[in-house]
């Protein structure tokens, strides 16, 4: 049976802890002295013996040091006393060498604590997560998108995050109040948005300007997208090979529902009762993302389930446009494309999809407070700043995303700014209403329909069904 603990000990090891911690989260800093004993002594309600032989204990760890006729100075760190938390990644993100540096500039700041980065597989990030952290063996912090909230809400994992924002953010003042929305439950935001990207066009400005497209280049209306693709198009030589294309469609789960939106489509009604894929508004949307393929021809022919395959044919000039994400950005570096961005055009209105990452605490971590003090820092105007500076990606931080001085040429584009004017009709997957299993039935579903077997009127028909079924625990 374990012993309980005496009032004494209470306060003894509460104040131990205290102190502790403010000098490894860096909130005391190397030199700095801290307060008096008999002002310690009366704030803990402790003897000074038990204050002094707490200090001793410190002094031993090497985390203060006893100057005589002065007090008690924060030690200068050795590196056996300092404090290794770990912060894990999925392997495939395009800021990896950005959160590097961040953490580099974090240990400098905090000195007794030691970042350890942790890289795990994309593929089955939430998967290894989760496994580790049952296992005892998980990062302190990690980094979750929102296709990793909805996995890990889907398998009923969200209890391994400890429930974390800094006290001092505003959604409202100091960033974008749907980054938190979507990663709140039950009124709550249980995790710290970091970064974010709306879909968007991106477009080669050599094909525009080869095409004859008028300046300034924007797209209204899915006719304009559609007309900008036919001029941007090339079949050359009359051997029915196309040497490069308008646009390029995407398959993937975060681009195509993007024609549905700005259609007036919904997958579910607001309580997500039932499926409303049937609907004329669906049915106009995927006809027109099945014609640009095989009716006007301006878009290659769906042959796999790549969700890479429009950024691919973009990077190798070969598709004039393509939806995709200031992350997928980050690519362009060092690449000789000339290239900017825009806002995807509208049909009945404006629409477009809204993606970001967060961070949480592992609710197994012993190093809670140092976590928080890592994920303080990281949404930091000094580190959201390293952020945007150093790549495309949007930092969470309001302050710095707005900051044209942060602007680079050779790493942002010209129109960066053209996130401010979609994120006021952005829909975040949450307000699709759809789950992760319903993502992957629409996946393997609707191959048919971009296979061209399959007319979008008996595909919407099809599915909906499928996935009311899902709704009332029909067994597939």
């Amino acid at each position: 049976m374990l012993k309980r603990r005496s009032e004494f000990e209470v306060k003894y090891y509460k104040f131990l802890s205290e102190l502790k911690d403010e000098i490894i989260s860096g909130r005391l800093k190397p030199g700095e002295f801290i307060l008096p004993e008999n002002t310690l002594s009366k704030e803990y309600d402790l003897s000074r013996v038990s204050i002094r032989k707490a200090l001793a204990e410190l002094v031993d760890e090497g985390l203060i040091e006893k100057i005589p006729g002065k007090g008690n100075r924060v030690s200068l760190p050795e590196e056996t006393s300092k404090q290794t938390i770990t912060l894990g990644w999925y392997s495939d993100s395009y800021e990896i060498e950005i959160i590097e540096e961040i953490i580099a500039r974090f240990e400098q700041l905090n000195p007794f604590v030691k970042v350890d980065l942790q890289l795990f597989p994309g593929t089955d990030y939430v998967y290894t997560l989760t496994q580790l952290i049952e296992r005892g063996q998980g990062p302190d912090v990690f980094m979750v998108s929102d296709l990793h909230f909805r996995q890990l809400a889907a398998i009923d994992k969200l209890d391994v995050i400890e429930p974390y924002v800094p006290e001092h953010l505003q959604p409202d003042k100091d960033s974008y109040p749907k980054l938190f929305e979507m990663f709140t439950v039950n009124h709550e935001t249980i995790l710290t948005p970091f970064l974010f990207s709306p879909v968007i066009i991106c477009y080669n400005k050599k094909m525009f300007s080869d095409a004859k497209i008028p300046q300034p280049y924007k797209l209204e209306s899915w006719q304009d997208l559609l007309d900008s693709a036919k001029k941007c198009t090339k079949d050359e030589g009359g051997n029915e090979l196309v040497q490069q294309y308008g646009f390029c469609f995407s398959a993937s789960s975060n681009r195509f529902p993007v024609f549905m939106l700005q259609n007036g489509g919904k997958f579910f009604d607001e309580t997500r009762s039932k499926s409303l894929l049937n609907s004329k508004e669906n049915i106009e949307a995927l006809s027109f993302c099945v014609d640009l393929m095989y009716e006007n021809k301006v878009s290659p022919i769906f042959s796999h389930g790549s969700n890479h395959m429009a950024e691919n044919l973009f990077m190798r000039e070969r598709a004039s446009m393509i939806l995709t994400t200031y992350f997928f950005m980050n690519e362009f570096r060092d690449h000789k494309i000339k290239w900017d961005v825009m806002p995807a055009p509208k049909n009945k209105k404006n629409a477009t999809i809204l993606l970001g990452g967060s961070l949480g605490i592992n609710n197994q971590s012993e190093m809670k407070e140092s976590a928080k003090a890592l994920i303080n820092y990281m949404v930091s105007t000094e580190a959201q700043t390293t952020l945007k500076r150093n790549g495309c990606t949007i930092p969470m931080l309001r302050v710095v995303a707005e900051d044209n001085y942060l602007l680079q040429p050779g790493i942002h584009p010209e129109n960066y700014n053209a996130f401010k004017e979609v994120i006021p009709y952005a829909y975040t997957t949450r307000d699709l209403h759809l789950t992760h299993s319903d993502i992957e039935l629409l996946e393997n579903e609707l191959q048919f329909l971009w296979s061209n077997m399959e007319k979008p009127a008996d595909a919407c028909k099809r599915i909906e069904k499928l996935l009311n079924e899902k709704l009332n625990g029909v067994v597939q």
